[in-house]
């Protein structure tokens, strides 16, 4: 994504909200096998054997837990979600994590702390064998936004918000640009960020929408189907979320990275692996601070469920440092350790395996 724009504190006066609806990552972490606990916005735990933390685009979310979606599964370029019908419930991937290993990892050289850093590479997709399965066809989605079916000659299927709110809860057919821009265009939406009408070309939307000019960028939606979601930009992911509306594709990063995400971005934990995403901490987003979406905390840090954070109040969630397993002096907080993000082993990617978080031990 190019666009370099920061999602800071006035936005907090421009009541224009945009959020990505998903559920709080436990301290048990995506690719294990061993179930985890997931706290949801209503405070409620589901067992799942993949997280999938929450995100919003604008600091006035902070905490409220207001304009929310169920997540419905994340997905990766390799096609392994099963929005909807997954049976990790409402927070996670069905994840075997085939397809996400590369055997072999672009090495950047840079090193942090004293731990050296390598960039996430991921594989190009496979072919689409199964275009359109999976489409769960609830009464909000009237279309489908991956295999862009359900709407007539010069329309295209968009993620929108049907009840006036500040969060994509629908899809809709809306009118297709006659000259529309392509992914990493700049790019302008009619009225809000949540509207899905937009100059992107079918398959896109506007992304990272500043309300004070409604311009942003395109970015790619996911393709092929539910079932076996992809995504054709290099090094980049499919999210799925918000009752399966919100379906996009955004870049893979290396969390313990700083340089791995645009100015104004961090790196966030979605499914398996982590994506870029719009930092919208705004005044919060420190070490303890309470949170319900994830990257309501500042870059570097993720949201984690309230019990694996210690001295966790106030909210259903808190912000946690990243750490490296492998630095002998992480800088945890008193009561915490570097734990391991990935159990077992399990990380998709060898640049991600010594990814930790801070957190009770």
């Amino acid at each position: 994504m190019n666009s370099k724009r920061s999602t800071g504190l006035p936005l907090f006066a421009l009541g224009r909200v945009a959020v990505i609806g998903l559920a709080l990552t436990a301290l048990g972490c995506p690719g294990g096998d061993d179930s985890t606990t997931t706290v949801g916005m209503d405070g409620s735990s589901t067992s799942t054997t993949n997280t999938t933390p929450g995100t919003t685009i604008d600091p006035d979310t902070t905490g409220d837990g207001t304009g929310t979606g169920s997540a419905t599964g994340t997905g990766s370029d390799s096609g392994t979600s099963s929005p909807g019908t997954s049976s990790s419930g409402d927070s996670g991937t069905t994840g075997d994590g085939s397809g996400t290993d590369t055997g072999d990892s672009g090495d950047s050289g840079t090193t942090t702390g004293g731990v050296e850093l390598c960039e996430v590479m991921l594989p190009p997709p496979g072919m689409c064998t199964n275009p359109g399965d999976g489409f769960p066809g609830t009464a909000n989605l009237v279309c489908d936004p991956i295999a862009q079916t359900g709407c007539a000659a010069g329309e295209k299927c968009m993620p929108w918000a049907n009840d006036g709110g500040t969060s994509w809860n629908a899809t809709r057919c809306s009118p297709l640009n006659p000259m529309p821009n392509q992914v990493g265009d700049p790019c302008t939406v009619e009225g809000s960020g949540v509207s899905g009408i937009d100059d992107c070309d079918a398959g896109m939307m506007c992304w990272d929408v500043d309300p004070m000019t409604n311009m942003g960028t395109c970015i790619e939606l996911c393709g092929c189907s539910y079932d076996s979601p992809s995504c054709q930009t290099p090094n980049q992911t499919c999210s799925i979320s918000n009752n399966a509306a919100l379906t996009i594709c955004t870049d893979v990063c290396n969390p313990l990275d700083p340089m791995a995400c645009d100015a104004g971005q961090g790196c966030y934990p979605v499914g398996e692996l982590f994506q870029c995403a719009p930092d919208a901490s705004g005044a919060g987003g420190a070490e303890g601070d309470p949170c319900a979406f994830i990257n309501v905390c500042d870059p570097g840090l993720v949201c984690l469920a309230a019990a694996a954070v210690p001295g966790c109040a106030g909210g259903v969630g808190c912000c946690a440092s990243t750490c490296s397993i492998d630095d002998p002096a992480p800088g945890c907080p008193v009561g915490s350790s570097c734990v391991a993000w990935y159990e077992g082993g399990a990380a998709p990617d060898m640049c991600l395996g010594t990814v930790g978080v801070c957190a009770a031990p």
